[in-house]
């Protein structure tokens, strides 16, 4: 995906209130949107060392804060996408593009043609897409389908000297919920996918950090034994693009 407005670089003074960060960029200061609502643990140094960002600008006028942070890298010296919103989008581009080639990349999206992005399971629950082998089959019950969830990832824990891609990095009720709703589908005859959209290139592996939510953590393993595929997708970026590389880490469930 191709950005319309190409990132620039700054410094990163503080993060705060969540979705607000002070920056300085061009000799100016400059608040910014942060769109994650996540704690940005192991990206995000304390408080008083600055980091270097990308972020995209704005000029619209009635926009209050005039930029939106994109990526921090680390003390480490990585880059770590933090936008939340790109992850379904590239996942959906990807999706597309992969269904449009003569040779699906994964095995599990082999034989179906149309991807929905955002599907409404029941009243309480939506799931991020579907894949239907035609459009007509999303009112069929009977037809077979495909359901996915996408998650950002940004957490990093270093365990044994390996560097482990990790989701969540809070507890996250709502992610119990989707493994769980995942699985009832299965149950139903259908098949399910959940995908760690990874936005940081500094990981071999990837697990689920049962330090910060063990509830995860069992479902987890419970939704991988019930038959949920798991796609630790890798996201990459630089100036004037963000795109779904197609590299998928294994997964350490131990």
């Amino acid at each position: 995906m191709k950005l319309q407005t190409p990132m620039k670089k700054g410094l990163l003074v503080k993060r705060y209130k969540r979705f607000f960060a002070d920056i300085e960029a061009d000799g100016h200061g400059l608040t910014i949107h942060v769109p994650n609502t996540g704690s940005l643990k192991d990206v995000i140094a304390k408080s008083g060392v600055k980091q270097q960002i990308l972020y995209t600008p704005s000029n619209d006028p009635n926009r209050k804060l005039k930029g939106t942070l994109e990526a921090v890298q680390t003390i480490d010296g990585d880059w770590v996408g933090v936008n939340t919103s790109w992850p379904n989008k590239l996942i959906a581009e990807f999706i597309q593009a992969q269904l449009e080639s003569p040779s699906v990349a994964f095995s599990q999206w082999s034989g179906f043609n149309f991807y929905k992005p955002e599907i409404k399971i029941s009243k309480e629950t939506r799931l991020d897409g579907v894949l239907l082998k035609k459009k007509e089959d999303l009112d069929d019950p009977r037809a077979p389908k495909h359901f996915i969830e996408i998650k950002n990832t940004t957490l990093m824990s270093l365990r044994n000297q390996v560097r482990q891609a990790q989701f969540p990095d809070s507890v996250t009720e709502r992610g119990v919920k989707h493994l769980l709703t995942l699985m009832d589908l299965i149950k139903q005859g259908h098949t399910a996918e959940i995908i760690f959209a990874i936005q940081r290139n500094d990981c071999t592996v990837f697990s689920v950090a049962d330090d910060i939510d063990p509830a995860y953590g069992k479902a987890f393993r419970q939704a991988v034994a019930a038959g949920v595929w798991v796609t630790p997708l890798l996201l990459k970026m630089n100036k004037s693009e963000i795109y779904a590389s197609g590299d998928v880490l294994p997964v350490q469930l131990n």
